[in-house]
């Protein structure tokens, strides 16, 4: 048998809005900082820009905070940027999941690993 080894999905919810923030969204933003276009972040996703679109919607409705800004086509077409905020969710949720994950390991290791064949106990 391989080694075994914990893993989980982490993301922020409320009760009115579930699936707020999480590695998508962070993802997604993450994109569009790259690309600077929601619909090249949505494309290169594979999600649709109306989910994309919704998604980040519905986080800065929860979240209360703008993430994006958009500006609309002219001669140099359309862009879309983060916002300071935006940037900030994304370092914090960031470390906040490198921490979780650094405890889930541990309390694998101290927990589970010593049920495992192979291992002294």
């Amino acid at each position: 048998m391989d080694e075994l080894h914990p893993n989980c999905r982490l993301w922020l919810y409320c009760a009115q809005h579930p699936g707020v923030f999480g590695d998508g969204k962070v993802r997604l933003l993450k994109e569009i900082e790259r690309c600077g276009c929601l619909r090249q972040a949505a494309e290169a996703l594979q999600v649709s820009y109306r989910k994309a679109w919704g998604d980040l919607k519905k986080a800065e409705e929860c979240l209360g905070v703008p993430l994006i800004e958009r500006s609309r086509g002219g001669k140099a077409g359309g862009q879309t940027v983060l916002t300071e905020e935006g940037r900030r969710w994304i370092a914090a949720y960031t470390a906040f999941e490198q921490a979780v994950r650094q405890h889930l390991d541990e309390d694998f290791a101290k927990y589970m690993k010593p049920l495992l064949k192979g291992n002294d106990v």
